[in-house]
């Protein structure tokens, strides 16, 4: 049995909404949205209209949301640069990561933080976890080779650097590379993280492959759920080569899931939602 998705959030969806919707193809922001338009839009994938203002409210004191007008004037709600960084970081992840190769070598991460600021110890710990590295020892952290430039640019961009020294190279251990990768992630885990994704939105694909038209609304909630649910996966999953993973790995089936769904949905996606912050004078005229 596959294990369960983590449980969606309010908090989360608003910020999948702001990264699929929320900006141009470019990846620049369209501009506030009205709480009013997010009510009317999460209502949609079943968040009710406290639940939204409560998630705003957290998103703001995370200042990764900034109060704005809208071009009509309304009170709404804008990306703050810290949040357009986080989104532009995640589109490489989400839509873009090429596939591993093990000539790609390694990044190992290995840090020292002064007692006094060891708060900073979580922060990269949790980072470094989040950006997909394994556990090699205690303190030495280890990634495929091709998340070093990523894991240069995070650190930086979060001034982390400083504590961090990164080494990049070739496993020259005793046991086999494909032993030693089983020890430095849970593997079964992120499997298991996949066949979640697969059993909940390969059936979704199927509908939508043998449906002739497309119900913007109904390909905005399906869509929205997919992406919420996906986004966390290029993350968890650090994207070894394939020749080091499980012959049965289901990861490259549920890539292949998400990118049809993108493919089918996202379009007539922004359809529904961009014609909801049109009503609600977020865009503008159209």
């Amino acid at each position: 049995m596959s294990d369960p998705q983590p449980q969606r959030t309010p908090r989360s969806l608003i910020v999948t909404f702001y990264g699929a919707y929320g900006r141009d193809a470019k990846g620049q922001p369209l501009g506030p949205v009205p709480v009013a338009a997010l009510i009317t839009l999460l209502g949609v994938v079943g968040v009710d209209p406290p639940s939204v203002r409560s998630a705003v409210s957290r998103l703001k004191r995370r200042e990764l949301l900034v109060p704005a007008r809208t071009p009509a004037g309304a009170a709404g709600y804008a990306l703050s640069e810290d949040a357009r960084e986080l989104l532009a970081d995640g589109d490489r992840r989400i839509y873009g990561r090429p596939a591993a190769r093990a000539s790609d070598g390694w990044v190992l991460a290995v840090f020292s933080v002064p007692e006094e600021e060891r708060h900073k110890r979580h922060l990269l710990r949790s980072r470094l976890a989040r950006l997909g590295f394994g556990t090699a020892a205690p303190g030495v952290w280890i990634a495929p080779g091709h998340l070093y430039e990523e894991t240069r640019h995070v650190l930086r961009r979060l001034q982390l650097d400083p504590y961090v020294d990164l080494f990049t190279g070739a496993h020259a251990g005793f046991a086999p590379t494909v032993e030693a990768v089983a020890r430095w992630w849970d593997l079964p885990a992120i499997a298991g993280r996949h066949r979640a994704f697969l059993d909940a939105h390969e059936p979704v694909l199927r509908r939508w492959t043998h449906r002739r038209g497309t119900v913007p609304e109904t390909a905005y909630h399906d869509y929205l759920l997919a992406l919420d649910a996906w986004r966390r996966l290029p993350y968890a999953d650090p994207g070894l080569p394939a020749a080091l993973l499980p012959d049965d790995w289901p990861g490259g089936r549920a890539a292949a899931v998400f990118g049809r769904l993108h493919r089918r949905l996202h379009a007539a996606g922004a359809e529904f939602a961009h014609g909801v912050l049109s009503e609600r004078g977020a865009l503008g005229p159209r």
